[in-house]
């Protein structure tokens, strides 16, 4: 049996307490724990006593090393056990913890993952696959899920996913209009649209180039294909071979054998 001989304050965070055990220290505890336990100088505590003491004890430091971790930010459930595993408290106490962070609304996964989802959609315009896949990295159940993305409706995403496409076809305006659509469709792709709304968005977006416009594509893109190609061809296998590169890019052919008759008058 241990006798508690002196309990002092620490001077580095007045809410927790050293406990001296028969003269010497043994530990220390938060002032909660302190209250909950009763613990004062002269107490007795067996093994028993101290076994539950300590464990509680470790609830509360785990519990306490969550509120640190939300203070920066919103956290879902899975983040912060993830966090605590990783800082090597046992899978009871960090049961314990989320149970208390729960129980006074600290952890929420409804109210993250909602917070979550409109940060998304507003920073990083994610569509709803992205979303859905952010939010299983989050461990985010599936019914809340589902219930989150019922409300990101059609017409939301597509102005959204309209606007990132008009986005890449600014950027891009001097090339081809198929691989500008090729580059929208893989930008899209990858912000987690799906593949019909991304055709119902290629449907809005001008991608049309005038004569002039061609003209400086097949220049540009004509020019590099015929520099690259006629290192290995030559004669009529350059001819098919540029044409070809030029076609899968968009080019209308009667623009490309434009360009091919001028590559023609320059050889003469």
């Amino acid at each position: 049996m241990a006798v508690i001989t002196k309990i002092t304050q620490q001077k580095r965070d007045s809410e927790r307490f050293n406990i001296f055990l028969d003269g010497e220290y043994s530990f220390s505890v938060h002032e909660s724990v302190l209250v909950q336990f009763g613990l004062t100088k002269g107490m007795e505590l067996d093994d028993w006593a101290l076994g539950e003491l300590q464990y509680e004890n470790e609830i509360n430091k785990a519990f306490n090393r969550a509120l640190h971790f939300l203070s920066f930010r919103m956290r879902s459930e899975k983040e912060i056990v993830d966090k605590l595993k990783k800082e090597e408290y046992g899978e009871a106490v960090i049961l314990e913890a989320i149970v208390k962070l729960k129980r006074l609304n600290f952890v929420n996964d409804e109210q993250f993952a909602e917070a979550f989802m409109k940060t998304k959609i507003q920073t990083t315009k994610l569509g709803p696959q992205a979303l859905k896949r952010e939010m299983n990295q989050k461990g985010i159940a599936r019914d809340i899920q589902d219930d989150l993305l019922s409300t990101y409706n059609e017409a939301e995403q597509f102005e959204i996913a309209k606007d990132l496409a008009e986005k890449v076809a600014r950027k891009n305006e001097r090339q081809a209009s198929l691989q500008v659509k090729r580059k929208i469709e893989s930008h899209l792709l990858r912000k987690g649209y799906s593949y019909d709304m991304i055709r119902n968005v290629l449907e809005e977006v001008d991608l049309d180039r005038d004569e002039d416009e061609w003209g400086a594509i097949v220049e540009r893109e004509g020019e590099k294909a015929w520099n690259r190609i006629s290192r290995k061809y030559s004669g009529r296998d350059l001819h098919h071979r540029v044409k070809q590169n030029l076609y899968s890019k968009g080019i209308p052919m009667e623009v490309i054998q434009e360009f091919i008759e001028m590559k023609e008058n320059e050889d003469d």
